[in-house]
């Protein structure tokens, strides 16, 4: 995400660092390509003006342009504003002190609406928060059936509303059967339209009216860029929300919805969709985006991601391990499929600091994790232990029952016994910090391309 706005902003920072001293000339130069930059990442005229004087105003202060490093002065100043742009702290959902919190979620259709009524729903259930889904879209073919199958498929409980088609009974009805049941939130996915009509606003106003929700959720998909931001107005005017969650953020290289509306609606973005599968959804943290546009990483996104998905008794276990030098390739397997939950090692990789500037142009092969899984299950339990006594002959069985090449498995073999020296030395210190890193392509790791 970003990727276009990032390489430009990098292309004007760059500039500015290498002047020893800024004059109000450099100042409004720079600000001229950022302003370029925005409008090609879709920002909305409106914000971009306020934007940019934002930053010019702070720019051309005395702190700033009689600064030893005015350059670097001026790109915190663009990070400040950056960050106000974008709501400045994480807005997450209020739970009621009085349960069931109850959200209401809207927005147009195909916007990914249902799926991220799942992705909020595995989220509070990992939280141990007790859901109830609520089908409140009775329009759109298959739409009631979607939601029981991600129902299924997280075993979380979905309202059954049988013979009921009117909308603003099914979710009265549903909140009242949440509270008996003292569940801690009651999650309604209401219609969608092609474009936004009387019709669709009355309903919704209708539902609200009756249900009186502790969240309206607008659902946007970024890719629309200023279109979504046009849309959440719409919607804010007409219903009044209170947050929005931008979804297919992976796929949007300009940004300009995240950028713009916050600024346009005056409600804060929650949640951002970062993919198809149900734990692609992140909370939106304008310092972590920021960070990202900036081409800086997002070390905390990561670390996040890390302990969602390492169990601690896995790193306990991991750590003893590691200090008697007891690493062997059945946990390297291992560490390598907890790495692969994470998600996409292309996204993972974009969250180190740096990696984005090595990375640029190339390719991760996701195949060729699969690749050394496949080694290695084609190994005996003793070779995966004990990979010294791996010769040429086995060699040659391993890679004919992994459908590899032996040269495949002297490469692997080769980086594995150099992680495991480079682990033997850092394993005086946290190990916690380096395992990831090690297997990601880090000196001596794993290196997937």
């Amino acid at each position: 995400m970003f990727d276009n706005l990032s390489n430009r902003l990098e292309a004007i920072y760059k500039k500015l660092k290498g002047r020893g001293k800024l004059k109000e000339a450099d100042v409004d130069e720079a600000l001229r390509e950022i302003r370029v930059a925005l409008i090609e990442a879709d920002v909305s005229l409106p914000v971009i003006k306020d934007f940019l004087a934002g930053v010019r105003e702070k720019s051309i202060g005395q702190e700033v342009l009689k600064s030893l490093t005015p350059g670097h002065q001026m790109v915190k100043i663009v990070n400040d504003e950056l960050e106000q742009l974008l709501g400045g702290e994480v807005s997450d959902i209020k739970f009621s002190d009085q349960p069931p919190t109850i959200i209401l979620m809207v927005g147009l259709q195909g916007s990914g609406k249902t799926t991220t009524v799942g992705k909020l729903a595995r989220k509070f259930k990992k939280e141990g928060k007790n859901c109830l889904l609520v089908p409140a879209d009775v329009y759109r073919p298959a739409a009631i059936e979607q939601l029981n199958v991600l129902g299924r498929d997280l075993e979380i409980d979905v309202y059954q509303a049988g013979d009921n088609k009117d909308p603003v009974s099914i979710c009265a009805k549903a909140v009242k059967q949440a509270r008996d049941e003292m569940r801690t939130a009651v999650i309604l996915d209401t219609a969608g339209r092609q474009h936004i009509d009387d019709a669709l606003m009355d309903e919704i106003k209708a539902i609200k009216k009756k249900i009186e929700p502790h969240e309206v959720l607008f659902v946007a998909d970024s890719m629309m860029g200023q279109e979504a931001v046009n849309v959440s107005k719409a919607f804010h005017d007409a219903v009044g929300i209170d947050g929005v969650v931008l979804t297919k953020m992976d796929g949007d290289a300009r940004g300009g919805a995240a950028l713009s509306i916050k600024s346009v609606t005056g409600q804060p973005i929650k949640y951002i969709g970062t993919g198809e599968k149900l734990d692609a959804l992140e909370p939106f943290h304008p310092d972590r985006i920021v960070s990202r546009i900036l081409g800086m990483g997002d070390v905390m996104t990561l670390v996040d991601k890390a302990q969602d998905t390492y169990e601690l008794e896995q790193q306990e276990e991991l750590e003893k391990k590691l200090k008697k030098n007891a690493f062997d390739l059945e946990d390297f397997r291992d560490q390598l499929q907890q790495i692969r939950k994470m998600g996409n090692i292309q996204d993972l990789l974009s969250m180190v600091p740096g990696a984005g500037k090595m990375m640029k142009g190339i390719k991760v092969d996701d195949g060729a994790f699969v690749r050394i899984e496949a080694i290695i299950n084609s190994m005996t339990p003793h070779e995966r232990t004990h990979h010294n006594v791996i010769n040429g002959s086995r060699k040659k069985r391993i890679a004919n029952g992994s459908g590899t090449t032996v040269s495949e498995i002297n490469k692997l073999m080769k980086q594995f016994s150099q992680m495991k020296k480079m682990m033997k030395k850092m394993s005086s210190g946290n190990s916690r910090g380096f395992n990831l890193g090690s297997l990601m392509g880090g000196r001596g790791g794993m290196s997937p391309f």
